[in-house]
C-alpha cells in the first residue's frame, strides 16, 4: 500500500478567470465533500474527462455509484477556458494512426463525427445550451511555409473513403472570416463553435441528474492506494474500489506519468462586443479558424459579436510544476493582441476586454493515453487532450468507463490504452532545458515564417525536434 499525492490547484481568482466563465457567472452547484463517504468508482477532476467518464459509466452500469471530486468548480480547468473550437479527429489522423494503425484511426475519427452529433442533439432536446454552431472549421494558412500544412491529414482521410475536407480560395476564406491573412486552405464543414463553459456547466447539470455525486470545491490531498482506496480532501474522505484521475496537467504531480507529460500553457483573449464592425467586414457566423503555425492560433466569433483569439505560448513547466503565471500571463496576452492585429487590422481601436491562460497536458505524440497506474490496477487515468478535445474526450470517457467496468470491448482493446509504448521524456533538468532551445526556436522560426523570411540553419535544425513535429 502507497500513498499518491496529487500536485494542488490553485483556485484561480476572479480576474484570472477565463471570459467564458465570466460571462456566464459561473459558480459551484454542489457542496463540499465533508464527512466519510463510500462509492463504486471515485473520480478526480470535474472537467470534459471526468463528467463524460462518470456519465459513460452510468449509461453502462446504472447503479454503478460515482463520485466527482473537482478541486474547484466544474470546468474550472482547460475546459472551462479553451478556444471553444469542435471539430473531428481527421485533422489529427495521421498522429493517430501513427500511434494505433490506419484501421482505428479511421474509426475514432469517425467517432468523435459522432461525438459532434451527440453534442448537436444534446442541444436541439433542450438538455445542454452550448451555443453550438456547426458553420464549419478552417484550416488556412497564412504564409508559405504555412502551405499545404493538412494535405497529408486530407489525402489518409480521403485513402479511408472518407470525404471531411473542400478546398478554401482566398476569396473563401476572406468571404467567411472577413480577413485576407489567410489566402488557402481546407475546411471540415460538420465543425465549429461552442461556448466552453456553457457545455462544461450543462454536463454537470446532466451529470447530477443522471445520478452522479459531484463535490466541488474538495481538492484531493492524496490517494491511499490498495485493494480500496482511500481519497483524502480537506474534509472529508472516500472510499471506492476503482479511482479514475481525470486532471489533466495536474497529474504531472506523479513521477509515473511525468515521465511521458509535459505542461505547457496557452493564451486566450477576448474584444469587445463589436458584431456591426465584424458584420461590415464579412464575418458573420460561428466557423472556428486556424492558422498552420507552430505557435498553434485558433479564433472565433462569438454569437454576441466578440473575437476569441488564442495562441500558443511556448511557457513549459519545469518539473511540471506550474503557477499562478499559468492561470494569467504577466503579459497580458500581448502576442495575441499583435496577431489579433495582424490578422484582423480593423480591429485595431477595438479593446480587449479579458485574456487568460492556462496549463495543458501534453504528450509527445500529440494523441491521448489511457492506462492504470503502474502496480495499482484500479487506478485509471487519461491525459494529452492537447489541442482539441471537445468532440474527443466524449471518447475518452467511453474508454475509461469499459476501462473501470471491465469491459472487454472495442473501447478497452484501444490502441490508446498502453503508456508502455509511448515515448518517455527526459529527466529534469535536462527536458526543461532542451525544451526551452527547441521551443525558442519554434518560436524564432515561427515569427520568421509568418513574415515569409526563413529561420536560420540552426533555429530550424532544433524546431525540428519539437515533439509531434509535422513535415511535410
Amino acid at each position: 500500500m502507497t500513498t499518491l499525492r496529487l500536485r494542488q490547484p490553485k483556485v484561480a481568482l476572479p480576474c484570472d478567470r477565463s471570459f467564458w466563465l465570466l460571462d456566464i457567472g459561473a459558480d459551484t452547484a454542489t457542496a463540499p465533500l465533508r464527512g466519510d463517504e463510500r462509492a463504486d468508482v471515485v473520480i478526480v477532476g470535474g472537467g470534459y474527462t471526468g463528467l463524460w467518464t462518470a456519465l459513460r459509466i452510468r449509461e453502462l452500469a446504472p447503479e454503478t455509484r460515482v463520485i466527482v471530486l473537482e478541486a474547484d468548480l466544474c470546468g474550472s480547468g482547460a475546459s472551462g477556458r479553451n478556444g471553444g473550437q469542435v471539430h473531428s479527429w481527421f485533422a489529427e489522423i495521421d498522429q493517430i494512426g501513427a500511434v494505433v494503425g490506419l484501421e482505428e484511426a479511421r474509426q475514432l475519427c469517425a467517432d468523435t463525427v459522432a461525438s459532434i452529433a451527440e453534442l448537436k442533439a444534446l442541444q436541439q432536446n433542450g438538455t445542454i445550451d452550448m451555443d453550438l454552431r456547426l458553420d464549419g472549421w478552417l484550416w488556412t494558412a497564412s504564409s508559405i511555409a504555412q502551405e499545404g500544412a493538412w494535405e497529408n491529414a486530407v489525402a489518409m482521410t480521403a485513402a479511408v473513403g472518407e470525404n471531411r475536407f473542400k478546398p478554401l480560395t482566398a476569396d473563401d476564406i476572406q468571404g467567411r472570416t472577413g480577413s485576407s491573412a489567410s489566402y488557402v486552405g481546407v475546411v471540415e464543414t460538420n465543425a465549429g463553435t461552442v461556448h466552453p463553459a456553457k457545455l462544461a456547466i450543462g454536463l454537470r447539470k446532466l451529470a447530477l441528474a443522471r445520478g452522479v455525486i459531484i463535490h466541488e470545491r474538495s481538492p484531493v490531498l492524496d490517494i491511499e492506494t490498495g485493494r480500496t482506496c482511500t481519497l483524502r480532501t480537506a474534509q472529508g474522505r472516500v472510499r471506492a474500489e476503482k479511482v479514475v484521475l481525470a486532471a489533466n496537467a495536474w497529474l504531472s504531480a506523479l513521477p509515473e506519468l511525468r515521465r511521458h507529460l509535459y505542461v505547457i500553457d496557452s493564451e486566450v483573449v477576448a474584444t469587445a462586443a463589436v458584431p456591426e464592425l465584424l458584420n461590415s467586414i464579412g464575418w458573420r457566423d460561428g466557423a472556428s479558424i486556424c492558422d498552420s503555425q507552430a505557435q498553434v492560433l485558433y479564433y472565433q466569433r462569438t454569437s454576441m459579436g466578440r473575437v476569441i483569439f488564442g495562441r500558443g505560448s511556448g511557457n513549459l513547466a519545469f518539473a511540471g510544476n506550474f503557477g499562478a503565471s499559468f492561470n494569467r500571463s504577466p503579459e497580458h496576452g500581448r502576442d495575441n493582441v499583435r496577431e489579433l492585429h495582424r490578422v484582423y487590422p480593423a480591429l485595431r481601436g477595438v479593446r480587449v476586454e479579458y485574456d487568460w491562460s492556462g496549463p495543458i497536458d501534453c504528450v509527445p505524440e500529440h494523441v491521448p493515453v489511457f492506462d492504470h497506474l503502474r502496480g495499482h490496477p484500479n487506478i485509471f487515468y487519461g491525459m494529452g487532450f492537447n489541442g482539441t478535445g471537445i468532440a474527443q474526450t466524449p471518447i475518452g470517457g467511453r474508454i475509461l468507463a469499459s476501462l473501470v467496468l471491465e469491459r472487454n470491448d472495442r473501447w478497452s482493446a484501444s490502441g490508446l490504452v498502453g503508456i508502455e509504448r509511448r515515448m518517455s521524456l527526459p529527466p529534469e533538468p535536462f527536458r526543461y532545458l532542451g525544451a526551452k532551445l527547441v521551443r525558442g526556436a519554434v518560436r524564432r522560426k515561427n515569427e520568421a515564417e509568418i513574415r515569409n523570411r526563413k529561420a536560420d540553419r540552426i533555429t530550424n535544425l532544433l524546431a525540428g525536434l519539437k515533439p509531434g513535429h509535422r513535415k511535410k
